[in-house]
């Protein structure tokens, strides 16, 4: 009842505090009225202004709700894994069954619990794409995901997906609709070419998981490694075209680079290649923990930042990431990164690469939507 409401202020404070616009500060505040935000400084200007007002230490971070860039919320039901990459995506293919709609139903529920302000999926089968765009109260964008290494098969694969997504992106839904080449050695060059061409004009957003460890990095540029037998083990047609460069050495001279483009993991790479991908506006998400968990390495957060490419973050799946909070994921490299530039790639950036509006902490926002970590 209105009665019973407490109008008492109070100044929340966290070691980083972030509106959603400019810097987040690292001695900022909100002050709260009820239920509501009455008012957004820095730490010191509000306790001047409001000097009897107790001061409630909320953690880490005070934000807009934040955003998993990137999931693959079929992968939802796939036991955790540990190990080696190539030995995940044995895994992956071994537990292929699992990736169901029903797994990406739990994934989503997950999500929401979780209060995440939007999402990017990348969904192995059609009619998980259907179920999302249906059903999901989230706004995000579901990737189809594609994978075909036979040049011959170029014009038709790239044919049926205009054909779905054409079909996908009229629907009344707050998701949208993108294609996900898997990675550059998993798609012939003509493919991605096309599949290019075909989000460039139609205008449908790209992801792709590219750079993400060592054992990619070999097979692309010497042909040779633990990835290499994959196809052989599983019956699958062997690698074809591989272009003795690195992945986004190679993506940079097929053209693929761009601001349609958002590149997940970007963990092996130099700086020329940093600064490749800065250049053409190529949009980044990183995964901290299923990289270390997969023995991938670490983003070179320095160089990115030196060249102002601002990255935003994703849990990968449940099958490398023990849970799809993407507070964790910053929360993991806090000690090692300006807590500032996590709490943007939490926030600002992740809704950024998913094309989705900001939300901002202002005077009269409901603390409903202040999360605190």
């Amino acid at each position: 009842m209105e009665e019973n409401l407490n109008l008492t202020p109070e100044i929340w404070t966290a070691e980083v505090v972030y509106a959603g616009i400019g810097t987040p500060m690292l001695r900022g505040g909100l002050v709260v009225v009820g239920e509501h935000v009455a008012a957004v400084a820095g730490l010191a200007e509000l306790q001047l202004r409001y000097p009897d007002v107790p001061l409630v230490h909320k953690g880490k971070a005070l934000t807009p709700p934040v955003v998993n860039a990137h999931t693959h919320l079929d992968l939802s039901s796939v036991p955790y894994f540990r190990g080696g990459y190539t030995n995940f995506i044995r895994h992956v293919i071994g537990h292929g069954p699992k990736r169901t709609v029903e797994a990406a139903e739990q994934g989503l529920s997950e999500l929401r619990a979780l209060g995440v302000g939007g999402f990017g999926d990348i969904v192995y089968k059609p009619e998980t794409v259907e179920w999302l765009i249906e059903k999901s109260p989230l706004p995000g964008v579901a990737y189809l995901e594609v994978i075909n290494r036979n040049p011959d098969h170029a014009e038709l694969v790239a044919r049926r997906v205009v054909e779905l997504l054409s079909d996908w992106r009229n629907r009344d839904s707050p998701v949208r609709v993108g294609i996900s080449p898997h990675t550059p050695y998993n798609v012939s060059p003509p493919l991605l070419q096309k599949l290019v061409e075909i989000a460039r004009l139609e205008g449908f957003p790209l992801q792709m998981h590219v750079a993400e460890s060592p054992e990619e990095t070999e097979l692309m540029t010497q042909s040779t490694g633990p990835l290499r037998d994959i196809p052989l083990q599983y019956g699958f047609p062997s690698y074809q075209h591989l272009p003795a460069t690195t992945p986004v050495r190679y993506l940079a001279e097929l053209g693929v680079l761009g601001p349609h483009l958002t590149l997940v993991h970007g963990v092996q790479v130099d700086e020329e290649e940093v600064q490749m991908l800065a250049q053409s506006g190529t949009q980044v998400v990183s995964c901290p923990r299923s990289n270390e968990g997969l023995a991938c390495g670490l983003l070179p957060w320095d160089l990115y930042l030196k060249h102002r490419l601002e990255v935003a973050l994703g849990t990968d799946s449940r099958g490398s990431s023990p849970d799809l909070d993407v507070r964790k994921e910053a929360l993991f490299l806090w000690e090692r990164v300006d807590p500032r530039v996590l709490v943007r790639a939490a926030t600002r950036n992740g809704y950024r690469v998913l094309g989705l509006e900001l939300p901002r902490i202002t005077r009269g926002t409901p603390i409903s939507q202040v999360q605190s970590w």
